[in-house]
């Protein structure tokens, strides 16, 4: 697939790496261009040491470009470019940056429309776990206001980066299940592929109608590591 990414954080670092791995190509975009070009760089060099990869920026008008394989590289973009014509694109900013990010990402010209857009944001309180967002709201249906057309799908909120860079067949640790909502089944279908190629099993738990209660348990799991408790031990085991 060709995947965009917004953002140049830990999490856009980790996902892109698992993608290239598993033989995709990424497009990066970032606030800040030397930060998606450091990101490309390292995803290149993930990619050249598991299979053919690429990485560097397509061609411009007066600044040629380095093209590589498609489904083997990793390119830094800008925003704009990053959620152009792609299969899916992953918006790995801080809640507080989304609307920002998805502004440069032209998400309001419609730029977004029909493709999957996921959703890892997590709106809560740092070291308490409330919620910041307005009752009855969610950050994916905020994201959904956003970027018209787009098909949201919630995934990827509830474990910390390091999850993906590791996955469960490399050091026998068990298979992950990454809850997603979601209304488009095609949008479901295409987010669980990448999921599982990152080492998840993907689960849908239902629509965006259920989303906010998929987004309250990320902050259920935040207050409980951050009071001393394993959010595990806090979760009956069902048989």
């Amino acid at each position: 697939m060709r995947i965009g990414i917004l953002g140049t954080g830990t999490l856009a670092a980790a996902l892109g790496e698992g993608w290239i791995r598993a033989g995709h190509e990424v497009w990066i975009g970032g606030r800040s261009q030397d930060k998606a070009d450091r990101l490309a760089e390292r995803l290149g060099s993930v990619g050249r040491l598991g299979r053919p990869g690429h990485v560097g920026r397509p061609g411009r008008p007066g600044r040629p470009g380095r093209p590589g394989r498609p489904g083997q590289g990793a390119f830094a973009v800008t925003p704009r470019e990053a959620v152009t014509g792609r299969d899916a694109v992953l918006l790995a900013v801080s809640w507080d940056g989304v609307g920002d990010m998805l502004g440069r990402a032209g998400a309001a010209d419609g730029v977004l429309a029909g493709t999957p857009l996921i959703d890892p944001t997590n709106a809560v309180a740092h070291g308490v776990g409330d919620l910041l967002t307005e009752r009855g709201e969610s950050m994916a249906t905020r994201i959904a206001g956003l970027a018209p057309g787009a098909h949201v799908v919630k995934a990827f909120h509830l474990f910390p980066a390091g999850q993906w860079t590791s996955p469960a067949d490399d050091d026998g640790r068990p298979q992950v299940t990454v809850a997603m909502c979601g209304d488009d089944p095609a949008a479901l279908r295409i987010v669980g592929e990448l999921v599982r190629d990152v080492g998840g099993a993907p689960a849908t738990l239902g629509s965006l109608e259920r989303v906010r209660q998929l987004e309250e348990v990320a902050g259920f799991v935040i207050g409980l590591a951050f009071a001393g408790v394993d959010p595990n031990s806090a979760i009956p085991k069902v048989s």
